[in-house]
């Protein structure tokens, strides 16, 4: 069984639900009973899209809720107590600002679109990560673990995977640095779950824990076992049961003994020039692992990038601790692909599950905000150098070109050349589209 291990407490939300119950995962339809051959099981399965341009999306979520209006939307003349303390800097594209402390991004702004009109109605951390992951409107309360049933369905990753499947030696659909708790395969089955490295890629004693060897055991030993395991599949076929996964367990060998696969998880190989160009934080070093994961054939990274609930005292920890290092591991990851002829093919997406509130609270923080928030786009198709939809004065809520969760779904699959009107059956044999409504997001698309 792939283990999904769990490290040190990862913090928790403003409703005192912890990150691991978030991402507690057992012998269920989201994560659990997966094995490395159902994982690669998955992702033999035909391709079923058209041509388009992005063939890989990064999507980095930034977990809590970005604060629009302290990074990607300023609003210089608001009163202080909607504006904040940060300045505005002008961006490389005629009249856009960005917040004083996104200037690699302003930089490079001629390299990325952002939506600045993005809005739904969900205020909830789980339910409004659930919403953007499935488009689906959770049956859930806020806080609560949902149970995996016929209303829990497939994360945009995992039918990424699933109608994509992977380019080369690494699964289709991986996660870092642990599992997006809204991000599973709901009830397309455990095969389409992806891959988690649980592990931060800028520590220095950081690896692949499921890739390695267990210790002790010889190549020798490796050797028989295969070989006990092909006698098994042979039994389990002369007595009529189906062979299939023999195939999958060959491939989650390749996997382990792949020096394709163990090179691309190598991040310790990067040039130090490289890596400090990302930043040497885990933001940072994820998004570089990414870009190494899309060279060698995933479909979809999904970075989950915690800590943005700023209730309390929050411009301190945004000018510190939250908005540089993002800053600069997005700015670094665009001008990389770019560099590598990367680009064109790779998607990047970056957002949260919510904004922030126009007014600053009694605490000096902001707190939830749907109804607001600004989508980072680059790559794969997209037109760059563009804002797209407005704010009002308090970056409270979109003036013109409203943005949904269908409209973004259903344009991250069109320029991945996914049919997003695609019908599955559910567990029931209920047909259900890939995406439920919306539009494709005028402009976006080059």
């Amino acid at each position: 069984m792939l283990n999904i291990p769990f490290g040190p407490a990862l913090g928790s939300y403003c409703d005192k639900l912890s990150r691991r119950q978030m991402l507690r995962v057992g012998s269920t339809g989201l994560f659990g009973g997966l094995t490395l051959p159902q994982l690669l099981h998955g992702q033999d399965a035909s391709p079923t899209s058209r041509p388009a341009k992005a063939t890989s999306c990064i999507f980095i979520f930034l977990e809590g809720g970005p604060p629009q209006q302290d990074m990607w939307d300023p609003k210089p003349e608001a009163p202080s107590e909607i504006r904040g303390p940060f300045q505005t800097i002008p961006t490389k594209t005629p009249g856009v600002f960005f917040s004083e402390h996104c200037r690699e991004c302003a930089k490079i702004s001629d390299k990325f679109t952002v939506v600045r009109s993005h809005s739904h109605a969900d205020n909830g951390h789980s339910t409004g990560y659930y919403y953007v992951m499935t488009g689906r409107k959770p049956t859930f309360p806020d806080g609560e673990n949902p149970i995996p049933t016929n209303d829990v369905f497939p994360s945009l990753g995992a039918f990424v995977g699933k109608e994509l499947g992977s380019n080369g030696r690494v699964p289709a659909y991986i996660n870092m640095p642990h599992p997006m708790s809204a991000g599973g395969p709901g009830f397309l089955g455990a095969e389409y779950a992806p891959f988690v490295i649980e592990a931060d890629p800028s520590q220095p004693d950081f690896e692949v824990k499921d890739l390695g060897r267990v210790n002790g055991l010889s190549n020798r030993r490796v050797e028989l076992r295969q070989q006990l395991l092909a006698g098994l599949e042979q039994e389990r076929q002369r007595i009529g049961r189906a062979a299939a996964m023999s195939t999958y367990y060959s491939k989650a060998y390749n996997l382990i003994s792949s020096p394709e696969a163990r090179k691309a998880f190598d991040i310790q190989s990067e040039p130090t020039p490289i890596r400090e160009s990302y930043g040497m934080t885990q933001i940072g070093q994820c998004a570089l692992l990414g870009r190494r994961m899309v060279e060698a054939g995933c479909r979809f990274v999904g970075i989950d990038a915690p800590g943005w609930d700023v209730h309390f005292n929050c411009f301190p920890s945004l000018s510190g601790d939250l908005i540089p290092p993002t800053d600069r591991a997005f700015a670094a990851l665009i001008k990389d692909l770019e560099q590598r002829g990367m680009l064109d093919t790779t998607l990047v997406v970056m957002m949260g599950e919510m904004g922030r509130t126009p007014r600053i609270n009694a605490q000096a923080g902001r707190d939830h905000w749907s109804m607001a928030q600004c989508v980072l786009f680059a790559g794969g198709g997209v037109k760059p150098g563009q804002i797209i939809g407005a704010t009002d004065a308090q970056a409270a809520a979109p003036t013109n070109d409203p943005v949904s969760i269908p409209d973004l779904l259903r344009t991250i699959h069109t320029l991945m050349g996914i049919d997003s009107s695609k019908e599955y059956p559910d567990p029931l044999g209920r047909p259900f589209p890939l995406v439920n409504g919306g539009k494709l997001i005028p402009g976006l698309i080059a």
